[in-house]
């Protein structure tokens, strides 16, 4: 029997356990919650969330180390959570065993990709992968199909992730830079925020100017952190926008929209915490991102919206195209 473990049991992590129970060659999926978790209560009891019903090859369970015991285990947690779990997953013998971490966030306040976070907490031989690329919950559940990304610092363990994930609703496609992948994927969230602003202003048209000049921004990071910053121009970013830029589904947009009209959103929204990162980091190793300098003040500082996006058009006058990183 061919079994695989979902660690995490909100709505990505859900769909994804449901995903792959009923479109790739898995007989079983394990499901993870903890026992105070309303997500994992709300599945024991009804066996569905607000997207979907759980398929009768998906079972449940608030043991960690019945969860540890596959070979393969997707993991679907809060970023900001990742370290603690690390640190839990460690104190049982997973060597060998492979993860693919299917969030889309940096650490606060290290600014560390998650990748990074998870290995540096367990001691043992494993392998982990990453997952990124757009794509909704409420439109898979619709079969419209999408693609995604998966990278590694390992080529074989992509190869081992894709065999096992591959189906006619999502085409996954070989990572070749998990630095600037990861990289592009949190910031998109952050970008998805300022969308959202733009929208609960009623600016609509200058969301074209945020999808143009975001990654020139975003690049610059992704190369300090030593990626390659073309990888912002791949799935794990600006094939994500769509979907978070414009999509009512995306929690980060819905997070700006109401954000701007004065109203409070009761949902996960990575790229708040991500911002933090992202402040921290750019201001520590001057890296020029206007974009997300002027939504720390906006978000965490109560600066006036209007008044500091019309500060970015003030800014000195320059050619479009230039070095990501000042030498």
């Amino acid at each position: 029997m061919k079994q695989i473990s979902v660690i995490g049991c909100g709505r990505w992590g859900t769909f994804l356990g449901w995903y792959v129970a009923n479109y790739c060659d898995v007989d079983t999926v394990l499901l993870y919650g903890m026992e105070s978790s309303r997500t994992y209560n709300e599945l024991r009891e009804k066996r569905q969330n607000e997207y979907l019903s759980l398929s009768d090859n998906m079972l449940l369970t608030s043991e960690i180390a019945e969860a540890l015991a596959n070979e393969f285990i997707i993991v679907s947690i809060s970023c900001q959570n990742l370290r603690d779990l690390a640190k839990q997953i460690n104190n049982y013998n997973v060597e060998g065993k492979t993860f693919l971490l299917a969030m889309k966030g940096l650490e606060e306040p290290s600014a560390e990709i998650l990748a990074d976070v998870f290995l540096s907490e367990i001691k043992q031989k494993i392998h982990v992968a990453t997952l990124g690329g757009p794509g909704h919950v409420e439109d898979y559940i619709r079969k419209v199909p999408s693609a995604a990304v998966i990278d590694s610092y390992e080529p074989a363990t992509m190869d081992y992730v894709i065999n096992i994930m591959q189906s006619d609703l999502i085409r996954f496609y070989y990572g070749t830079d998990i630095i600037g992948n990861q990289v592009g994927a949190a910031l998109k969230n952050v970008i998805g925020l300022a969308a959202g602003i733009l929208d609960g202003l009623g600016w609509h048209g200058l969301k074209g100017a945020l999808m143009a000049r975001a990654p020139i921004e975003v690049g610059r990071l992704i190369q300090y952190k030593g990626g390659n910053p073309a990888s912002v121009y791949g799935l794990a970013h600006l094939g994500d926008y769509e979907a978070t830029l414009f999509s009512r589904n995306s929690h980060n947009r819905m997070f700006g929209e109401m954000f701007a009209k004065g109203e409070r959103y009761g949902k996960l929204a990575e790229g708040v915490a991500t911002l933090r990162a992202v402040k921290v980091l750019a201001d520590k190793a001057g890296i020029d991102m206007p974009i997300c300098q002027a939504l720390y003040k906006v978000i965490f500082e109560e600066a006036n919206i209007k008044d500091t996006i019309h500060s970015l058009f003030e800014r000195s006058l320059k050619q479009e195209f230039e070095p990501l990183v000042k030498k």
